[in-house]
């Protein structure tokens, strides 16, 4: 045992600096993954939680992954199996990762499954389990144990930790001249459940206590950029710096989520520590949503959550970020929380759906995000042609252009459905009118009654006048503001595409003022593939009846495209 732990310090000193492959960088306001020099945009999937287990297992996903697109796959790293036993760890699961992900030219983000996998300690070993006098649990108030180890006990942290660095000092020899994994997810939707806290004696010992100098100090210091929640709560009970936890915030289950989010950021933080002095790449946690009404306790109280994230930064200042697993309704919403001026954007899990494509190319376009990754994606079809497997190629393909243009408020997203159909965007003295291409009266799946499925894509200006569109099922108008103005609503087509009888605006025009405003057309709308180096390879020109005369550009739904749009000015 000895003779291990002297190795691992000395891969601390040999294998740190020369493993480091990835890091994270600014560009405007955005920030970037870097990998070997290069911008990096994770369009992944995480495997199911089972799915890593065992070595055959592994190798069948990880061929299949690499047919269905991917550029990374996230893995969990299961404490259970690396540590059966109390000092001796197992690094074969691992390195079949490691050797899997090479064959098949896909990079790793790894998910540390120690302490807590969704709130519950499934994943700490036998031996750990057992012993829960050395190793204790945490407590409903009523006294009740649960299956959650108490992020309380030195010991828990000391035995977590010890498997953390031994499995990322074996990882920093094993990856130092490949670089294959990318980033580190620290435990897996940390929080407490039943409970809005551990009522450990530990635990209520240290809740009567005075609330640490470094959280009052932190939220003084950034009082004017706090998360709204979060100062709202702390002013009404009188922005106080000193007192308990009760006098500081005041009585109820979400002071017993601040505390309990205030000390698993720092159980998570000293183990960033460690992380940093073996393998420094990208650190973050992941969070399971208070949605649906719950309140703390009844969802995993105290995790990475937005309205916390001041909590979360002020105990855990070495994580890079914290992210969103997404499984509820009002994805736009949802993302919005986390993508904020102090946070960015990525999405380690999501719900595997065939419209996973569209919301990639959503977030990528309006959040800059560093990637997303829908969970279980082995269960997905790897056949050439279905929309996920279609729109990543194609994503694959805009990488370079996207790399580009981050952070540069010069990139737009668009998410539509039968509810959430336009969106109308002002760049400079232009107007972007995008709509869901269902709005269009030509495809009759649009009027049959069955549900839209989801259109989206981006848009980036190139250039004055200049714009690429990519997607899936958008529609997008161009005019100047002024012309904009002098619009009225949008008239009822027909089925030939000329305005419906009864919705001519030509009464209205007798009675408006002389025109005198800018127009703005098409001047030319080319299908095009996008080139390694950003550059354009011209496919076809849509002209007529594909852009509808020069009234618009179009994808249709389920037809993923790149358009190269320049337009002109006319009076």
């Amino acid at each position: 045992m000895k003779n291990y732990f002297l190795m691992i310090m000395l891969l601390l000193v040999t294998a740190g600096a020369s493993a480091q492959k990835s890091s994270l960088r600014s560009q405007g306001d955005a920030v970037q993954l870097m990998v070997d020099g290069k911008p990096f945009i994770v369009l992944g999937g995480e495997l199911g939680n089972s799915s890593a287990a065992c070595a055959s297992d592994i190798e069948a996903n990880f061929d299949k992954l690499r047919r269905m697109g991917l550029n990374t796959v996230l893995v969990p790293a299961y404490w259970d199996l690396l540590e059966p036993v109390e000092g001796s760890f197992d690094f074969s699961l691992t390195d079949k990762v490691l050797e899997e992900a090479r064959r098949n030219g896909l990079k790793v983000v790894f998910l540390w499954f120690g302490a807590w996998k969704n709130s519950m300690s499934c994943y700490a070993p036998l031996w750990f389990k057992k012993d829960f006098k050395k190793y204790p649990r945490a407590y409903t108030k009523e006294g009740k144990p649960l299956e959650i180890a108490s992020a309380f006990s030195e010991n828990v942290f000391q035995a977590d930790n010890r498997a953390f660095k031994a499995w990322l000092g074996h990882i920093a020899e094993a990856d130092k001249d490949h670089g294959t994994v990318i980033m580190v997810q620290i435990e897996n939707e940390i929080g407490m459940l039943e409970d809005a806290r551990d009522h450990s004696p530990e635990a209520d010992r240290l809740f009567n206590a005075p609330v640490p100098q470094e959280l009052t100090s932190f939220l003084r210091k950034h009082k004017k950029e706090l998360h709204p929640y979060m100062k709202e709560k702390w002013e009404a009970n009188g922005a106080k710096t000193k007192g308990t936890w009760t006098d500081v915030f005041g009585e109820g289950i979400y002071t017993d989520e601040i505390f309990m989010a205030w000390h698993y950021a720092g159980y998570v933080e000293r183990m960033a520590q460690s992380a940093r002095e073996i393998y420094d790449v990208p650190l973050y946690v992941n969070a399971a949503m208070n949605s649906r009404g719950r309140k703390p306790g009844e969802y995993p109280s105290a995790g990475p959550l937005a309205h916390l994230i001041d909590i979360w930064h002020a105990a855990a200042p070495s994580l890079d970020f914290i992210s969103p697993d997404l499984y509820d309704n009002g994805f736009k919403g949802w993302v919005a929380q986390y993508h904020l001026h102090n946070n960015p954007l990525f999405i380690p899990e999501t719900k595997h759906m065939q419209n996973n494509g569209v919301r990639a190319f959503y977030v990528l376009g309006e959040h800059d995000a560093i990637g997303i990754s829908p969970f279980a994606i082995e269960d997905g079809s790897a056949e050439q042609g279905t929309p996920f497997v279609e729109g990543y190629e194609k994503l694959r393909e805009m990488m370079p252009l996207v790399a580009k243009w981050q952070g540069k408020d010069a990139m737009w997203g668009l998410l539509f459905d039968q509810n959430d159909k336009e969106r109308i965007i002002t760049d400079g003295d232009l107007t972007l009118t995008c709509r869901h291409n269902f709005t269009l009266p030509w495809d009759p799946r649009a009027t049959d009654g069955s549900v839209w499925p989801e259109g989206g894509g981006i848009i980036i200006r190139l250039a004055q006048d200049e714009y690429i569109v990519a997607g899936n099922g958008i529609v997008v108008e161009f005019a100047t503001v002024a012309e904009k103005a002098r619009q009225s609503a949008a008239k009822a087509l027909g089925e030939d595409g000329f305005a419906a009888a009864g919705s001519s605006a030509q009464g209205e025009a007798e009675e408006s003022p002389s025109w005198t405003a800018e127009r703005c057309g098409i001047g030319f709308c080319d299908e095009v593939n996008v080139l390694p180096d950003g550059s354009f390879e011209y496919l076809r020109r849509l002209n007529g009846d594909q852009d509808h005369q020069g009234r618009h550009v179009r994808i249709s739904v389920g037809d993923y495209k790149v358009l190269h749009v320049r337009l002109y000015r006319y009076r």
